[in-house]
């Protein structure tokens, strides 16, 4: 089963599945190098409630958030296929915007997670879930494991190159 929908086909799934008395949780991120921060965190977002939709920045959207010219490694597509092999990822989409607040606004989410790095207040879509009756909750993260510190890992352990 495919899992990864435009913005118009997801809005229309997920109005179905909350008219069935189902909760929606959403979450975002870049989701570059898939790593077991990533994979708890999401279990964890999975267990709050029925469903679990990932929206995912895509390439232009990741550049636009200062994480290096580097980045993404991955590209959008892959990042998205990647995400929607996991069992307790139900949906994902892509969105072009710096932000996911539009997205937000669409889907309409019961539960509005993100990770521990992010202080409740400053959470993208906040006031907008909380307004029409959600929740937002955040996920503590694993010490010392992020996409930022591999790709600096595997930077550190290239071998130089000779100038011969």
């Amino acid at each position: 089963m495919n899992k990864v929908y435009s913005r118009t086909d997801l809005v229309q799934r997920i109005s179905a599945h909350q008219a069935g008395g189902e909760y929606v949780v959403f979450t975002n991120g870049c989701f570059d190098l898939l790593h077991i921060g990533h994979t708890r965190y999401l279990e964890e977002a999975k267990g709050l409630g029925d469903r679990l939709v990932v929206g995912i920045n895509s390439d232009t959207s990741v550049r636009q958030l200062a994480k290096g010219t580097d980045r993404p490694i991955i590209p959008a597509e892959q990042r998205a296929e990647v995400l929607a092999a996991l069992a307790c990822v139900d949906y994902v989409t892509i969105f072009d915007e710096p932000d996911p607040l539009a997205l937000i606004q669409a889907l309409k989410p019961n539960i509005l997670v993100k990770g521990g790095d992010w202080p409740t207040d400053r959470i993208v879509g906040k006031k907008f879930v909380e307004a029409q009756g959600g929740s937002v909750r955040s996920i503590p993260l694993i010490p010392d494991i992020s996409t930022t510190k591999i790709v600096e890992k595997i930077l550190a352990h290239r071998p130089l190159q000779s100038h011969l």
